[in-house]
């Protein structure tokens, strides 16, 4: 290993999680499936010290509820996806609060459900596909939802009265 890349691998080591920044990134409906779902989203995010942003909530905009989700699920996930997607992030959904709530509304039916976004960019469209996995143990594509950028909060939106996702079933 070169001498200059361990000072540099050091301070990145400390400095990343101390240099994250908490975003809040709104995205607006752009199709009729996913209008009939939720008018917009909000997602709370993580931006490290070299740009790349981690999703850790969901935010329904319209309907005043949220979900943890974290990075990581099975690959199994992947694999149900449509031939063509080019989402990759599998984001477990937190089955506390208002994810079993999230859940029931993106694969009703499901025992479990994740999420796959594909890169998030501030100013760009965003895809989100929900992936389920059935008692049979079988994983099946759920929902495509598509976004469009509409902006950046300084602040999380206001929380109603209770804090569950409360999203019509399609």
């Amino acid at each position: 290993m070169r001498p200059f890349l361990i000072p540099l691998l050091a301070f990145s080591a400390v400095a990343g999680p101390a240099a994250a920044e908490t975003r809040y990134l709104a995205y607006d409906a752009s199709d009729r499936v996913t209008q009939a779902m939720t008018r917009g989203i909000t997602l709370e995010a993580d931006r490290g010290l070299f740009g790349a942003i981690s999703v850790r909530r969901i935010i329904s905009t319209s309907n005043r509820g949220s979900a943890d989700i974290r990075r990581g699920g099975p690959d199994a996930v992947r694999q149900a996806l449509p031939a063509g997607s080019r989402e990759a992030s599998v984001y477990t959904i937190a089955p506390e609060g208002g994810g079993r709530s999230l859940s029931r509304a993106l694969c009703p039916g499901a025992d479990e459900a994740w999420m796959v976004l594909g890169r998030v960019r501030l100013g760009r469209p965003m895809t989100v596909h929900a992936v389920g996995r059935w008692p049979d143990g079988g994983y099946r594509h759920c929902v495509r939802l598509a976004y469009n950028w509409r902006g950046e909060w300084a602040m999380p939106p206001a929380s109603g009265p209770g804090d569950d996702v409360r999203l019509p079933t399609p």
